[in-house]
């Protein structure tokens, strides 16, 4: 689908958007119409050149310039790139292999504990020698381990079961995510490795290498007023990496051998495609996705506890992939913005808006019913404490119309 918007037509949507979030810094709406310009230039009818360009600008120039406006936009495109990556490390299991994950949060997880424990004062619990926290240059060292850790326990987890299929793989996968979380929550004791239900705090960030050059140049900036742009820069860094690794993966013989593998197992195997070691390796790169992602989340959060990583969560990522379109990367780079924007502005939005009115005391005279004052309003109206209700009816609406998802996988003539 395109729409009918030249180059001339998206520029002024853009800057209209921009100057929009300039006036109204505290408008929810506002920020929605910007945010929209990304999929705008997707939609418009431009050249690939100019999408990539336009879109570069928003991403790197605009949106930084935003966020110095209003620290809570930086906020929302941070959580938005983190769950960008979570998505399409899921798409690759569900989405390109066709194995039903429902414990991808556990290599979230994995990620986040190792650089925790070793972040923070947390290993000298059981190591010798009093040398913890490492270095915060020691976080893109950790960075890189994740995947390969990730990877890893992506493929120890996919050995014994994929003989399963279905229904009985996603139990297991289930169970998985929930062993890891009962072992991050009980593992305070004998040994006091993971501080069990207190969580790990304070947890090193990533060194700001380019703050001694701002300085030589004049600027004299607070760290606290840095790690927000340092952070949505390094998100960006890390989702557009994912971004590319899966389309060159999408694109190569290993993507091809996992689209036979998900439309029909036995044929992939009689045309010789090895199938155990082709699921093996989707699994462990979806799994190096969430793991490198969760090293970040721990970082930006500094406090992490087991309750960051439930099942809802990897539910959570699993609507976003099912709302985009299984299978394809524009559908869960749009399903995990959507879902994102969703929680954090406009639930979130919709209920400091119903609280600044209960909190008016504006009276309504309402015939046959009397007077009725507006703080009367019950708390348990907050859309903010729906969420997963409504998470569950775009699911259903989606299944019911529009099961393919809001982006499908496009497919290619000659294929």
């Amino acid at each position: 689908m395109k729409v009918g918007l030249t180059h001339v037509g998206v520029v002024a949507y853009i800057i209209a958007s921009s100057a929009l979030v300039f006036v109204f810094p505290q408008s929810v709406l506002a920020f929605l119409c910007f945010e929209a310009s990304l999929l705008v230039i997707y939609y418009a009818s431009v050249d690939q050149t100019t999408k990539f360009c336009l879109g570069t600008i928003v991403l790197l120039v605009l949106l930084p310039l935003l966020g110095s406006v209003n620290g809570y936009y930086l906020e929302v495109a941070i959580q938005v790139g983190i769950f960008v990556a979570l998505a399409l490390g899921l798409n690759i299991v569900v989405g390109f292999v066709g194995l039903l994950n429902l414990g991808f949060v556990a290599f979230y997880a994995i990620g986040a504990y190792l650089w925790a424990i070793f972040g923070s004062p947390q290993a000298n619990h059981f190591l010798p020698g009093n040398l913890f926290p490492l270095s915060s240059v020691w976080f893109f060292p950790f960075l890189l381990l994740s995947v390969g850790v990730g990877a890893l326990t992506g493929a120890l987890l996919g050995l014994p079961v994929l003989r399963l299929r279905g229904d009985y793989l996603a139990v297991v996968t289930l169970g998985f995510a929930e062993v890891v979380r009962a072992l991050v929550n009980n593992f305070d004791k004998p040994i006091n490795i993971t501080n069990g239900p207190k969580g790990i705090t304070p947890i090193e960030k990533p060194p700001l290498f380019f703050q001694p050059l701002l300085e030589f140049l004049g600027f004299s900036v607070n760290p606290s007023t840095l790690y927000p742009f340092y952070f949505y820069f390094l998100v960006l860094f890390i989702a557009m990496l994912t971004v590319v690794v899966a389309r060159r993966l999408e694109e190569s013989r290993i993507g091809r051998a996992w689209k036979a593998i998900r439309e029909d197992e036995i044929a992939a195997a009689a045309m010789g495609i090895p199938v155990v070691r082709m699921k093996l390796l989707g699994l462990a790169v979806g799994a190096s996705f969430a793991s490198a992602v969760g090293v970040l989340f721990a970082a930006k959060q500094v406090f992490i506890n087991p309750e960051s990583f439930t099942f809802m969560e990897s539910i959570g990522v699993l609507a976003m992939v099912i709302l985009g379109g299984m299978g394809s990367i524009p559908g869960a780079i749009l399903g995990a913005t959507g879902v994102t924007i969703l929680n954090l502005q406009v639930l979130k939005g919709l209920s400091l808006w119903l609280n600044s009115v209960r909190q008016s005391g504006i009276v309504l005279s309402i015939p046959l019913f009397g007077d009725f004052t507006l703080s009367q309003i019950p708390a348990q109206f907050e859309p903010a404490k729906y969420e997963r209700m409504v998470f569950g009816l775009i699911l259903i609406l989606m299944m019911m119309f529009r099961p393919q998802g809001v982006l499908p996988p496009r497919q290619k003539r000659g294929h």
